[in-house]
């Protein structure tokens, strides 16, 4: 199902990763929001949206932990749709422990599924329940370092348009000391090319200036990477869209995110954007040093 012929998209993932910011951000997109869905209604939702031509039949249904025992039956649900030969695109928001935690304190609200235990137990239990539709997911947004805006800015680059025969990339650029982003689909390292760091007129400045661009792109190394990189990309494109993929997180790394990573990404994301791929960067550690 696309998003121009009654698009049904499921919202799920951790509680206190955003669910609720994802579900507003859909509703000013034009979509329609249902909350707290359980389970096995949602087969009767996609009847609902099923063989009609209208945006207006995009619907968006969040189903969480706040289902309880409705929550169980979801991969029953999904199941149950997949042998009908159709399936809802499926958007998990992650984020860590240590965030959950802490967004869930200051909302001073127990965690649905912790009983009479601690926050972080409620926590554990929900991430076993949700290991495989993690997996599955069509797109999955950590949101441990993002604000509501720049989630908000995530989710419309992903669902505002209803061109569903075009790949909609995320390009990040990340410090391989701050660790790897967990919602990366391809991770490439940059640690390859010499370090402008160590370069005192270049040090002070990061990958968005035009002397680092350069001096990162003037090896041949960096070039033939982004040559190679780009072929494997649109190799891959077609198949991905095929699949029913069309939402892709592609994160090149260096040590700090701060010089190589930024640079190479931004020359990516030229690249690709050239090749009519919708595209967004996201330079999830400049500044962190």
């Amino acid at each position: 199902m696309t998003a121009s012929s009654g698009q049904l998209l499921l919202v799920t993932g951790m509680t206190g990763a955003g669910r609720s910011t994802a579900a507003g951000v859909l509703e000013d997109l034009g979509w329609f929001v249902i909350d707290n869905l359980p389970p096995q209604l949602i087969g009767q939702v996609l009847e609902l949206v099923k063989g009609h031509d209208r945006d207006e039949n995009r619907i968006a249904v969040v189903v969480d932990a706040r289902s309880r025992w409705f929550f169980t039956a979801l991969r029953g649900a999904l199941d149950e749709l997949a042998g009908r030969g159709t399936r809802p695109t499926v958007l998990y928001l992650e984020a860590t422990d240590e965030v959950l935690v802490r967004r869930q304190e200051a909302a001073r609200r127990p965690h649905p599924l912790q009983g009479g235990g601690r926050l972080l137990d409620g926590i554990t239990a929900e991430r076993a329940i949700m290991g495989d539709l993690r997996g599955d997911a069509d797109l999955v947004i950590d949101t441990s370092a993002l604000n509501v805006h720049q989630l908000a800015a995530k989710v419309t680059n992903a669902f505002a348009g209803d061109d569903t025969h075009r790949l909609r990339a995320t390009i990040v650029s990340f410090g391989f000391k701050y660790g790897i982003p967990v919602d990366a689909d391809m991770v490439a390292d940059m640690r390859f090319l010499p370090n402008p760091h160590w370069d005192p007129t270049l040090r002070p400045m990061s990958g968005l200036d035009e002397p680092v661009q350069q001096a990162v792109l003037a090896r041949p190394e960096a070039v033939d990477f982004l040559d190679r990189y780009e072929a494997l990309l649109a190799l891959l494109t077609d198949d991905f869209l095929t699949e029913g993929k069309r939402y892709l997180t592609i994160a090149l790394g260096c040590t700090g995110g701060r010089h190589r990573s930024v640079a190479m990404v931004e020359a990516l994301n030229v690249r690709l954007a050239a090749r009519k791929v919708d595209t967004m960067v996201v330079h999830r550690d400049l500044g962190r040093e």
